[in-house]
Parts: C-alpha cells; sequence; structure tokens
C-alpha cells in the first residue's frame, strides 16, 4: 500500500526548497499575458499532494455549509442538471509554467453561492478536496466571473488526475488556489490559511503580483 503520510512528506520537502529557492524575482516575461517568472507550456502538467481519491460521479457530492442561510449537498446530478458555463481563461501554476486559452465547463461559483445564501458575516472560504487537501479565499474572490466548478477542461471531461469528477478553477490565482476532487466549500467569518498556506505559500497567490511564497501562518501549523 502506498504510504500516503511518506508521500506528502516529500511534497511539503520539496515546497520548502521551492521557498528558499524562489524569493527572488522571476525572469521578465516578453509575452504580455504571461507573467513574471513563468513559461508558456502546452501540456497540462499534473501536480498534487500525492493522493488522488477513488471518487466517481455515483459517490461525488459537493456540500455548500457554514455561516450560510441554506447549507446544501448536491449529487451529481443535481451538479449537471444547473446553468452550465463555458469559461476560456489562462492558468498559472507556482511551479513557474502557464497554459493559456484553457476552456473550462462547469458550474460558476456564484450560482452556488447564490443557492445558500452566505450571511454578512461570512467574508471568506475554506475549499475542501476528497484527498483532505484544503485551501481559502476571500468571498469576493470566489464571486468572481471567471471562477467555476468544473467538470471539463480542452473539451474533454477531467481526467482523475486533474481532479475528476469536479475540480474548482480560479484563474487569477496560482492554481494551488483550485482544489481538485472538490468535495466541500465552508463559509467562515475570518481567514483560514489552507494546507500550503500553512506551509509557507503566499495566502494570496496573485500570479501578476509574483505572489509565490510567504511564510507559514503559525508555529502550531508549521511542519516545514
Amino acid at each position: 500500500m502506498t504510504n500516503w503520510a511518506k508521500v506528502i512528506e516529500g511534497k511539503v520537502a520539496l515546497a520548502k526548497r521551492n521557498i528558499d529557492s524562489g524569493m527572488k524575482p522571476g525572469k521578465i516575461s516578453v509575452d504580455v499575458r504571461i507573467p513574471q517568472g513563468q513559461s508558456r507550456v502546452t501540456d497540462f502538467p499534473v501536480l498534487d499532494m500525492g493522493i488522488r481519491p477513488s471518487i466517481d460521479t455515483p459517490t461525488w457530492t459537493l456540500r455548500l455549509f457554514g455561516l450560510v442561510s441554506h447549507e446544501i449537498t448536491l449529487d451529481w446530478k443535481t451538479f449537471k442538471s444547473l446553468p452550465q458555463t463555458k469559461v476560456v481563461a489562462d492558468m498559472h501554476c507556482v511551479t513557474r509554467w502557464s497554459q493559456l486559452d484553457m476552456n473550462w465547463e462547469g458550474v460558476l461559483a456564484r450560482d452556488l453561492v447564490a443557492l445558500v445564501q452566505p450571511v454578512e458575516a461570512a467574508q471568506f472560504v475554506t475549499l475542501h478536496g476528497a484527498d483532505g487537501y484544503t485551501t481559502n479565499l476571500p468571498l469576493d474572490a470566489l464571486l468572481d466571473d471567471d471562477v467555476l466548478i468544473a467538470h471539463s477542461v480542452l473539451h474533454e471531461p477531467l481526467s482523475m488526475e486533474h481532479g475528476w469528477p469536479a475540480r474548482l478553477v480560479v484563474p487569477k490565482r496560482y492554481a494551488w488556489k483550485g482544489a481538485k476532487w472538490i468535495s466541500g466549500i465552508e463559509f467562515h467569518e475570518k481567514d483560514r490559511p489552507g494546507f500550503w498556506e500553512v506551509r509557507g505559500y503566499h495566502n494570496d497567490a496573485d500570479p501578476w503580483k509574483e505572489e509565490r511564497f510567504g511564510y507559514p501562518q503559525s508555529e502550531e501549523e508549521n511542519l516545514l
């Protein structure tokens, strides 16, 4: 059996090396659509924590909960019955690759948010993946018009490696903010940094500001 603790330990060690060596500004891109320090690719690289859950449409659910007026849990049939949207957007990964003009299809995050009606105190969200992964966003960022819970990319259903059955896509942030195998969106009052954020990745992750790395959020959470 795979020792997932060892796999994650290796990923965290690699992240620490990235943090230690990545604080210097990256090279200036000659393409105005590619942020500083990035290089264009066309093969959609695969990156994750090393855990790939065994999940498919009959067992997939998406729970929206926390500081909302109406908690809901969507199954696949209900999710696919919602209005479907296509978004063409670029993707930028903290590991310095960018892929342009990616065609995504799914449900706009703001359409899902409208179903649960967050209360006034809800200012942040935690995105949960079925692999145990978490990441965080301000609620306003989730409501942007290109943020999608996607089931398809490049005119094909997501592969398992890229988060099938569904993943979050947040084009204006580095790709680690887009949780794969998404299983939950939790609404809360205060910010809660997620898996990589507590291990030294930047809390905001704006590619155009090259917000790759920051500092661990607390001594208790810093596992480096």
